[in-house]
């Protein structure tokens, strides 16, 4: 998937042509940083964790 993004949008992030981003949903809105492998992997492993640990996440957030 791709999208375009304004001009002054891009050149505050630094981004070039084909660069990868990442999206975030916030209570705020859209959350977008460049995309970083490290920062990939690390939220893959708290996903894991997450659903691993569902049911003491729901206890801790009562």
């Amino acid at each position: 998937m791709s999208a375009t993004l304004p001009k002054e949008m891009a050149a505050r992030l630094r981004l070039a042509p084909d660069d990868k981003i990442f999206a975030v949903e916030t209570e705020d809105g859209i959350l977008l940083t460049p995309y970083d492998s490290e920062t990939q992997k690390q939220l893959a492993i708290a996903a894991k964790v997450a659903k691993k640990h569902r049911a003491v996440f729901r206890q801790l957030a009562k």
